[in-house]
C-alpha cells in the first residue's frame, strides 16, 4: 500500500498530513513529539484527495469558517486507544472534557492516566480533538503538539 504525505503551514506551525490515498491516517504538528519520519517509502503527493480536503478543512477550521471535518479517518492502534480516540471525536467543538469524563465515556472511569496516554498518541491531532481534554482542576495538561499550541486552539474554539 502506498502512504501519501503533505507538509502544511497552519497557525500552530508546520503539520504533516499522512494518507493511504483513501483516508486520513496521521496529522502530526513537525515540531511535537512522537511525530514519524518520513519514510524513504511514502510519495509526497500534492494532489491526493485526502491530503488536500484535508488541507481546505483546515484552513477553514483555522479561519473560524469550520467546526467540524468531514475527511475518511483510518485510526491506527489498539483496541483501548481506538475506543479513546473515538470517544474523543465525540466531543462537539467549543466544548471541552476531562480525562476522567473521557474515560468514563470509554466505560473504564478508572483508566484516567491510560486515557492521558492514549491522547497523547493520538495520531490525528486537531480533527480527533484531544486539545478538549483537560485536568480535572480546569489545567492545560499534556499535548504532544505542545501546550501553547493546545491554548490556541482552545481559544481559537471559543473554550478559553
Amino acid at each position: 500500500m502506498t502512504i501519501y504525505y503533505q507538509l502544511h503551514d497552519s497557525p500552530v506551525g508546520e503539520l504533516l498530513l499522512i494518507s493511504n490515498g483513501e483516508a486520513l491516517t496521521a496529522l502530526h504538528m513537525t515540531a511535537g513529539k512522537y511525530v514519524p519520519s518520513v519514510n524513504v517509502d511514502w510519495v509526497r503527493n500534492e494532489k491526493c484527495t485526502v491530503l488536500t480536503q484535508t488541507r481546505r478543512e483546515l484552513d477553514e477550521y483555522f479561519s473560524g469558517k469550520r467546526r467540524v471535518f468531514s475527511m475518511p479517518l483510518a485510526l491506527s492502534g489498539t483496541d483501548f486507544q481506538k475506543q479513546a480516540w473515538i470517544a474523543l471525536t465525540k466531543i462537539p467543538f467549543g466544548e471541552k472534557r476531562t480525562y476522567g469524563q473521557q474515560a468514563a465515556i470509554v466505560g473504564r472511569p478508572k483508566a484516567v492516566r491510560a486515557i492521558g496516554a492514549a491522547n497523547g498518541k493520538n495520531p490525528i491531532g486537531i480533527i480527533v480533538p484531544c486539545h478538549r481534554v483537560i485536568g480535572a482542576n480546569g489545567t492545560l495538561t499534556g499535548y504532544a503538539g505542545g501546550l501553547h499550541n493546545k491554548e490556541f486552539l482552545l481559544k481559537l474554539e471559543g473554550i478559553l
